[in-house]
């Protein structure tokens, strides 16, 4: 006569329990993380680059360099469309400079000239005087490139950090690197928004600098 062992029974009750658990946690992250299994696009600031003759070199490819000319241009349409204070603006009526001071890049697949390449944009960080901006490239879900780029704010005139406006540092926190959080949080590394200026309620277009 076979006999079942209850204690063995109630162990293969539990590694079942354990991964229907497992799995539902591994469901739940990717639908929050999104395809690129790095972070939701839903706060981001995206926009879509053809590849263009121009950017590749002889064998098709986008050579490395034009991937950084094309992050400067991208970075300019945030400032013009996502923040509301085009490059010029800052430059002509502020007399501010956002130039880059530091780079991280992975290329982590090729890309051939004809693609089109999605870019999106958060805001890691934002201090008194600089922001950390992470920006990924992928084509049809593919994660082509991935950047950490910090950029400063400088005076036209004396070449020195200056403070970055404060309806600046309110308008990047709609770009703020995880939507599930609040903006001036970050998991582990302390505040992202260092100034703790609330996001305003409401639909109303702010005033262009």
């Amino acid at each position: 006569m076979l006999r079942v062992n209850p204690a063995g029974r109630a162990m293969q009750a539990g590694a079942r329990e354990a991964k229907l658990t497992h799995r539902v946690k591994s469901n739940a992250i990717r639908a929050r993380i999104g395809p690129l299994g790095e972070r939701s696009t839903m706060s981001a600031f995206q926009r879509e680059i053809l590849v263009r003759f121009g950017h590749c070199d002889a064998a098709g490819w986008v050579f490395y360099p034009r991937y950084f000319e094309m992050i400067s241009d991208f970075v300019e349409d945030w400032f013009e469309e996502g923040l509301t204070a085009s490059a010029p603006g800052l430059f002509h009526h502020k007399q501010i400079l956002t130039p880059s001071v530091h780079f991280t890049v992975d290329f982590t697949r090729p890309t051939r000239y004809g693609d089109r390449l999605t870019f999106n944009l958060w805001a890691v960080k934002v201090g008194r005087t600089s922001c950390e901006l992470r920006i990924e490239a992928s084509h049809g879900g593919e994660l082509r490139m991935c950047v950490k780029q910090v950029l400063v704010f400088i005076s036209a005139a004396t070449a020195r950090a200056t403070a970055i406006p404060p309806e600046l540092i309110s308008r990047m926190q709609r770009f703020a690197a995880d939507s599930g959080q609040s903006a001036d949080e970050s998991p582990g590394k302390g505040p992202v928004m260092s100034h703790g200026v609330r996001r305003k309620s409401g639909r109303k277009r702010p005033a262009r600098l």
